[in-house]
């Protein structure tokens, strides 16, 4: 018994002094000290390396990258239930190989009789990196391959709800940059994702940038931070078809765009505005690509029912499903393969006003191209990421590209170009449309400095 009440004692004096989240905060703390710590010596390391090894490094991340793109692609569906495989594969291929490099990092010389101005891009240091759901492999390979450009070393914050393949990819990249210069943590990542973790790592003195990319919530947490925060937030694209549209094009790149992927990604289309006296036309060009159009009060309320909660916002189980799917989980009938849902609504309905990541888009019909442009600004929100319009008409390609304003604007084209994927532009996953970058590269993620020179260096 004496034992036994010693034990007691023990116990009881133990827990008086002891506090649970005093203790989780302090092993918080040291874990992100730690990641801190050993990314600043990645960092050093890396800075004594010449541009020259940058190039080399980032080319074998493309090689040991490629040959697991499908891999990478079956993870993130798995994990996330979100999106088309195949989809997902594409998106890699592009974040692998069309992210610009050190060649980004342009040198910017201005000379005259009394000297010579140099203005070149140089590291800020550790740049935390808050990652989306929806593209989280995508956006880390991007981010990745732009930042060790610009000079810096990396920790990456991944979403929860992929934390498991963000691991998988990070730790490929890692070994491949050991592989290559013998660095360690160049490239670092939080392997159990929580709020508190992030707020620690964004506000280290240690670490010198935040870039976020997904919703408002997040970004507004990062905004808090008092170091140079890159913010790429909330989206919700609008395309606007005129009356004189190619209108067998503009239904053909609206559904490329709107179904790619499940309609998971911030720039694909989430809304048309189409002028009236081309409606019926249109209808039938989006039934011929694989539309299923919804124009009765039964089957919206149907689809509002299954695709919205009682607050009116995204049902999260619908965020990225398979069109047929959603008609299925609406008791709506239906006995081909579909790609896109559309639904001849009105402009305050939340299937405009909401951003729905996944294949259903509400059509918005109107008289005139100037109630067409005054609709697709309410439907933006003044979020500025990104609009589309089909038009032939000149002067409404100029006065909608004026008025939007957005991050990416494009015309008479599929969202998808707004990312590059027609093989020719520059890839970016990490629209930076709060903060003012829009398409983010590697000097966006690098410091501008200026050089001077006296005593002139003009050979003119």
């Amino acid at each position: 018994m004496h034992v036994k009440n010693d034990t007691m004692t023990d116990v009881l004096n133990i827990k008086k002094g002891f506090n649970l989240s005093d203790d989780i905060a302090e092993l918080q703390m040291s874990t992100v000290n730690r990641l801190v710590s050993n990314s600043q010596e990645a960092f050093r390391k890396y800075a004594a390396l010449t541009l020259n090894h940058r190039k080399e490094i980032i080319e074998n991340i493309r090689k040991g990258l490629n040959p697991i793109i499908d891999d990478m692609a079956l993870k993130e569906f798995e994990e996330t239930g979100m999106g088309v495989i195949n989809d997902k594969s594409i998106k890699l291929y592009y974040a692998i190989y069309k992210t610009p490099g050190v060649e980004d990092l342009i040198t910017e010389v201005q000379t005259g009789d009394d000297g010579m101005t140099l203005y070149e891009y140089s590291a800020y240091g550790v740049v935390c990196a808050i990652q989306p759901a929806t593209n989280p492999c995508a956006t880390i390979i991007n981010n990745t391959i732009s930042m060790l450009a610009a000079g810096n070393s990396i920790i990456h914050i991944p979403h929860p709800r992929c934390i498991k393949v963000s691991n998988f990819v990070i730790k490929k990249i890692n070994r491949i940059i050991y592989d290559s210069c013998g660095i360690e943590h160049l490239v670092d990542v939080v392997e159990k994702s929580s709020m508190i973790l992030a707020d620690e790592i964004i506000n280290h003195p240690d670490v010198s940038m935040v870039v976020a990319t997904g919703g408002q919530k997040m970004l507004n947490h990062a905004l808090t931070s008092p170091k140079r925060v890159i913010g790429a937030g909330p989206a919700n694209p609008v395309v606007i078809v005129d009356e004189t549209a190619d209108i067998e094009k503009a239904a053909k790149d609206i559904v490329a765009g709107a179904s790619f992927d499940n309609n998971i990604m911030c720039i694909t289309e989430k809304s048309i505005v189409i002028v009236s006296s081309i409606m019926s036309q249109f209808v039938e060009s989006l039934k011929k690509q694989g539309v299923y159009y919804v124009n009765n009060e039964l089957e919206m309320i149907k689809l509002t029912k299954a695709t919205l909660n009682n607050d009116m916002k995204m049902n999260r189980e619908m965020e990225g499903k398979h069109a047929n799917y959603i008609l299925q989980q609406a008791g709506i009938q239906c006995n081909r393969q579909i790609r896109l849902i559309v639904v001849n609504t009105i402009k305050k309905h939340p299937f405009a006003t909401e951003e729905l990541l996944m294949p259903l888009i509400p059509l918005i019909v109107v008289e005139t191209f100037d109630e067409a442009l005054e609709t697709a600004l309410f439907i933006e929100q003044d979020f500025r990421h990104t609009a589309m319009i089909h038009s032939q008409s000149i002067l409404n390609l100029n006065k909608a590209a004026h008025i939007m304003q957005t991050a990416i604007f494009i015309k008479n084209g599929s969202s998808l170009l707004g990312l590059g994927f027609n093989g020719e532009e520059k890839t970016s996953f990490t629209i930076a449309n709060i903060t003012g970058e829009g398409m983010t590269t590697a000097r966006n993620f690098a410091r501008r400095r200026r050089c001077t020179l006296t005593s002139g260096f003009s050979i003119r």
